[in-house]
């Protein structure tokens, strides 16, 4: 397919398009079943709290000892965090289609995400996001998060790219039409099949 875009850079967010979400409502139902928690003062404590984490402001200690280990319990951080970790899996799917484009078109590829640091850090190692990934802006790594403007701008200004150049994908609405407002050409991601027609608009094709 012809296109009028000379599109060199992906921006990406991880959660939701190329693993799924690290920490969200259903893990931490989950956590609350296996270990016997209260799943309100669970959500409260969450909700106070978690912004701060992804923030890179606090350790995972911190945000635990807030939310779980307020009290004494019969299983430690060890195992907690071990749980957290094991939620993440990974749309094998998605991140060959991501290698794929990368190869032939010889983009750049950036992620811009908001997650803690030790969550981020595991799921980079772990699923080897650094093979192809080529810049993480993370929002514990920079302090800033979506849809804060700033952390847009801040990947712009390490991509070195103009807006035009880069297609955003991206399973939040809102973070997509941010993204927008920047020039970014954004895709909301709802699906693999979905995401490939809607990149064939951008000359991106497998």
């Amino acid at each position: 397919m012809e296109s009028t875009y000379n599109i060199t850079t992906l921006f990406l967010d991880i959660g939701g398009v190329l693993l799924t979400d690290g920490w969200n409502r259903k893990s931490r139902a989950e956590a609350v079943r296996v270990f016997n928690l209260n799943q309100d003062e669970v959500d409260e404590r969450h909700h106070l709290t978690y912004d701060t984490y992804e923030s890179g402001k606090i350790s995972l200690d911190i945000y635990l000892e807030r939310i779980v280990f307020y009290q004494k319990r019969d299983f430690g951080y060890h195992e907690f965090k071990e749980f957290m970790y094991a939620q993440s899996k990974p749309f094998d799917d998605m991140i060959t289609l991501i290698k794929t484009l990368k190869e032939k078109y010889k983009l750049k590829i950036a992620v811009v995400s908001n997650e803690g640091r030790e969550l981020t850090e595991y799921r980079i190692k772990k699923f080897k996001l650094g093979d192809f990934v080529d810049f993480f802006v993370s929002s514990s790594f920079v302090h800033f998060r979506k849809p804060d403007i700033d952390i847009f701008k801040m990947a712009l200004d390490v991509a070195q790219v103009s807006p035009g150049e880069i297609v955003y994908i991206e399973d939040r609405p809102l973070f997509v039409q941010v993204g927008r407002s920047l020039g970014l050409h954004g895709i909301q991601h709802v699906g693999y099949d979905s995401t490939i027609e809607k990149l064939k608009k951008y000359g991106l094709e497998l």
